[in-house]
């Protein structure tokens, strides 16, 4: 266990896959930052970029601010990402542009987090669960869209995704009021199995009726998984989503599959964390 005390730490950490088990505690997200500027544009790779990357397995943090400061002019810049089984996140911040998370692979939880960006900013090919988190975009760059989740499945034997449960999707106060002007989105295929959903989350009315977006052809929306289920608020409207074969309206039973409890078999390792979460939807 590591106590991470109040203040700005500048650095980019890496916890390798050799150290499993390693626990991080902020004195609280407002307080305790660990902040960094690597960019696609300065040189780095997406993977390289992260200001926090996580390899080791059982890897956990709560209380801190994760965050890239290099802003959206600088494209893909990575604060955070996960390559760890049983990877867990309490009460923690995660602030970039594009890229901001990079849910990268494995059984991943995150739980009453506030995640903000501007495109693609939670992606990736984990089994993530989020839930009670706050879910912000950000104002892009002119001529820019925004668009949360870009999840990469691209096989179709693979158990990965994104669940995004009892979540409120919002905007900042900058992009709220330029609205009419920038589309914002829930999610667009990085790969032909793209698989995310939105559960009994409360989403704000700067999403496009749409809801979903094509990445850059029609390839992959009849193969890619796209649900939402008992969601609320007035961007949560479904009427003119789009017409995709791979987008559901869910009921219960599909929404299920991605509980904690099903998704990212909850019982046999969220329990040690001691961190809250709800098994079922």
């Amino acid at each position: 266990m590591i106590y991470v005390r109040e203040g700005v730490y500048e650095e980019n950490v890496v916890i390798p896959s050799c150290k499993t088990n390693i626990v991080l505690i902020g004195d609280g997200s407002e307080v305790t930052f660990i902040t960094g500027n690597r960019s696609v544009v300065d040189g780095w790779t997406t993977f390289r970029s992260a200001t926090l990357a996580v390899s080791g397995e059982g890897f956990l943090a709560r209380d801190i601010t994760i965050q890239n400061r290099a802003g959206p002019e600088k494209h893909q810049a990575v604060a955070l990402r996960v390559s760890a089984d049983l990877a867990a996140f309490y009460r923690c911040t995660i602030n970039g542009y594009q890229d901001t998370l990079y849910v990268h692979s494995f059984r991943q939880f995150y739980r009453e987090c506030n995640i903000s960006g501007t495109i693609d900013y939670i992606f990736g090919n984990a089994a993530a669960v989020f839930q009670a988190c706050n879910i912000i975009s950000r104002m892009p760059m002119p001529g820019q869209f925004t668009v949360i989740t870009a999840q990469s499945r691209d096989t179709l034997d693979q158990y990965t995704g994104i669940s995004i449960q009892n979540c409120s999707i919002l905007a900042t106060n900058e992009l709220y009021r330029n609205s009419n002007n920038v589309k914002s989105y829930l999610g667009r295929p990085w790969r032909l199995y793209s698989t995310a959903v939105f559960l009994k989350s409360y989403i704000d009315d700067f999403i496009d009726p749409n809801g979903w977006r094509k990445w850059s052809s029609d390839e992959g929306l009849d193969t890619l998984y796209y649900g939402e289920y008992n969601n609320y608020g007035p961007g949560s409207i479904t009427d003119d989503r789009v017409a995709w074969p791979g987008y559901h309206i869910m009921d219960y039973e599909s929404a299920y599959d991605f509980a904690v409890s099903e998704f990212i078999t909850s019982e046999a390792w969220l329990d040690s964390t001691w961190f809250p979460y709800d098994y079922g939807i």
